[in-house]
């Protein structure tokens, strides 16, 4: 028997055995251990009995501990035969705790096997019977105690803890199955940004090079006849494809302004794509601003908007590459946006991420700050600007860091 742990971060499915692995020897190895040792010092009547019981418990612990980590069949047989033969001699040296070490091995070794698990099931358990029910021609005592102690117990045990690992094994394929599938939609998702840059790029430079054309063939027709206009068509070819230059690296390095509300939808269905739940908090800052949405025709209040945007497209890619997140919490206040993650690694250097490094540096050039932070698991990005002044009133500025705010809604808690 073991325990499994709830539906862990996007991960491979190495990943989630090592979990279950490790889960299965904090929470259950101790368990049967002690009630193994418990066993062995009550029915031990000497040390010779001591030693073989003790023998039979250790042998059904490495069945366990090689089972929890995927290396059964590496002592698969040899711990049957020692705790087969450990339940032979409890029968004959009246032992009736000689088949805890079997009722270990036995179930995990039939579970796992690729064909014919019934059958060894039922081997197992009739073996287990059939050796027990030896004692009766031997026994000199009461029957009906000798058929519950070494017969309906021992075959009870071992066929509850038989049936018990049937399911087990099939809820851990399942559970390997689900976290391939979160993996691939993770894999998706990146993808799926792959896809929407590529369309960026395809919009800024397919109309730049559509418009080129029409132009050139204008200039062509009119080259003789109106050389002015020509000249000028040449001047708006040349203007247009230096702004298509500079939209280009504006997009390659990550630089072009975007939109944060739609950033921030797309996020929400990166993350769903991935199985992770998102949560969205808008919370009311000093000047009663849900949100650091652009006001009209505020180009200072837009170049911020789209930096925070770009925040937010950045933190979403590394999360879906690097962090085995179950659950992100987006937070949006009137003077930025903090985005926290579980799935860190608790320990070990961060991982390198250059694409926040270099927004660091323009956001401080816009006056802001961006704050990186691994703490208990949890990773924190938090852009903020200081507060500008509201109609009617002015704001204090902020230092740059998160500060407290009343919560004013809550939206998209998934």
């Amino acid at each position: 028997m073991d325990t499994a742990p709830p539906r862990g971060p996007v991960a491979s499915a190495p990943a989630a055995r090592g979990r279950l692995r490790n889960l299965n020897l904090v929470m259950i190895l101790p368990v049967i251990t002690a009630a193994g040792v418990l066993l062995v010092a009550t029915d031990a009547r000497n040390w010779v009995q001591a030693l073989v019981l003790g023998t039979g418990l250790a042998a059904g612990l490495l069945t366990f501990v090689c089972w929890a980590s995927g290396a059964l069949f590496r002592v698969a047989v040899p711990c049957l035969v020692v705790t087969a033969a450990v339940w032979v001699y409890g029968v004959t040296a009246d032992c009736q705790s000689a088949f805890y070490g079997l009722s270990i091995t036995g179930p995990h070794v039939v579970s796992r096997l690729r064909h014919h698990r019934v059958a060894a099931a039922v081997a197992l358990v009739a073996f287990v019977a059939v050796v027990g029910a030896a004692r009766l021609l031997v026994t000199q005592g009461n029957v009906l105690d000798d058929v519950v102690a070494f017969v309906i117990v021992p075959t009870g045990v071992t066929g509850v803890v038989t049936g018990l690992m049937f399911p087990n094994r099939r809820f851990y394929e399942v559970v390997e199955e689900l976290e391939e599938s979160r993996e691939r939609e993770a894999e998706l998702a990146v993808i799926r940004e792959r896809v929407r840059f590529a369309s960026d790029l395809h919009d800024i430079q397919g109309h730049t090079l559509h418009v080129v054309k029409l132009k050139i063939a204008l200039a062509q027709k009119l080259v003789h006849s109106d050389t002015a206009r020509v000249e000028q068509e040449l001047r708006e070819i040349h203007a247009l494809v230096s702004d298509t230059i500079t939209q280009t690296k504006e997009l390659a390095y990550a630089q072009r302004r975007l939109n944060l509300s739609a950033e921030l939808e797309n996020a929400k269905n990166l993350f769903e794509a991935a199985g992770i739940r998102v949560r969205v908090d808008r919370l009311a800052s000093d000047t009663g601003a849900a949100d650091p949405s652009p006001a009209p025709d505020t180009a200072t209040d837009a170049r911020t908007s789209a930096l925070l945007g770009q925040v937010l497209r950045e933190t979403t890619t590394n999360i879906l590459r690097h962090a085995d997140a179950t659950w992100v919490r987006v937070t949006l206040s009137g003077s930025g946006i903090t985005v926290v993650n579980n799935g860190a690694a608790p320990k070990g250097p961060p991982p390198e991420l250059r694409g926040l490094a270099a927004l660091r540096r323009r956001v401080a050039d816009d006056g802001g700050e961006l704050v990186v932070e691994r703490r208990d698991g949890r990773f924190t990005t938090a852009a903020v600007f200081p507060a500008r002044p509201a109609p009617g009133g002015s704001a204090p500025v902020t230092d740059g860091r998160p500060t407290p705010a009343t919560p004013k809604r809550k939206d998209d808690d998934r």
